[in-house]
């Protein structure tokens, strides 16, 4: 794969769009996400569809899709903070042109649903983009300082790195690598589809929310099966949150479940990352090269560009 592109990392008075490429949201929910954006120095616009409501969806797809064109398309917008996740933005990718966008590239931020978003960036354009909070929860009060500060680093340039806890289950190891992935369910779902990803000799982040355990069973068997996890020149399992599981149990957790898929497998494995749906969800830069470090604690530590 050729070198990946880095978006022009932000400064004082650069402007910002939020848009809602999913799941529908209202303005009290957005406010406090303004607010904090605007104390960085940052002026932010919105989009024109953001408080739209069709069923669950922030407008129809074609108004969700205008909302995004539309900040792809301007140039004084140097990054796009993506407004919530839930279910939408596979829906709207092939309405989008984004031939501007490659030309003059900014940051997508967001994760969930907006894993859509950044496999198909990252499998067609080769351009990074950030697994990153989104603005529904800057007005959350459970969600640690770092969550906001490592998006604040990240959009401007600042080295990225992380030291962590290790758990009982981390496979030791040291390696580097592009690294990619997102919401375990969405990726699963974009299996065979233009917006699929190639994850050879790649660190791949995995995360996800309220899903049966056995459906995350299902879901790690058909990366195997399709030699997703062959390959790999590391794992970072975020946030299993909220699993669910049948009368009868099916007997192991998420994180038990992915061990034993990737068993077989050399490479290193860290569990229980701050990256996904949890209080503490950490910028992580999709497309740029990282160090890998797992012992008895686990070590991040993000290229410099």
């Amino acid at each position: 794969m050729k070198k990946m592109i880095t978006p022009t990392y932000l400064k004082k008075d650069d402007k910002v769009a939020i848009i809602a490429p999913a799941r529908k949201i209202s303005r009290k929910e957005v406010d406090p996400a303004i607010k904090i954006l605007e104390s960085w120095g940052l002026s932010v616009v919105l989009g024109k569809s953001l408080f739209k409501s069709f069923n669950q969806f922030a407008g129809t797809d074609e108004e969700r899709a205008f909302d995004l064109q539309k900040a792809l398309d301007d140039d004084s917008v140097k990054a796009i903070i993506c407004a919530r996740g839930g279910y939408g933005s596979v829906r709207i990718i092939d309405k989008i042109d984004f031939s501007h966008f490659v030309r003059n590239p900014k940051w997508i931020v967001g994760y969930s649903d907006i894993t859509a978003l950044h496999s198909h960036i990252h499998t067609h354009f080769g351009i990074e983009t950030l697994h990153a909070t989104m603005a529904i929860h800057f007005g959350d009060k459970k969600m640690s300082a770092e969550t906001f500060e490592s998006l604040r680093k990240a959009l401007f340039g600042e080295p990225l790195s992380y030291h962590l806890d290790t758990s009982p289950l981390s496979k030791k190891g040291t390696s580097s690598g592009i690294l990619i992935g997102g919401n375990l369910s969405v990726l699963y779902s974009l299996t065979g589809t233009p917006s699929d990803i190639v994850t050879n000799k790649k660190i791949l982040l995995l995360e996800d929310l309220d899903e049966y355990l056995y459906h995350v069973d299902r879901m790690m068997v058909n990366l195997k099966h399709s030699g997703k996890l062959s390959n790999l020149a590391g794992l970072i399992v975020g946030g299993m949150t909220e699993m669910n599981d049948n009368t009868i149990p099916f007997g192991k957790t998420a994180n038990e479940i992915i061990a034993e898929t990737v068993a077989d497998y050399n490479y290193p494995v860290c569990y229980n990352f701050p990256s996904g749906h949890s209080n503490d969800n950490r910028a992580l830069i999709l497309g740029r090269n990282i160090e890998l470090h797992i012992s008895d604690t686990v070590e991040v530590v993000f290229d410099q560009p």
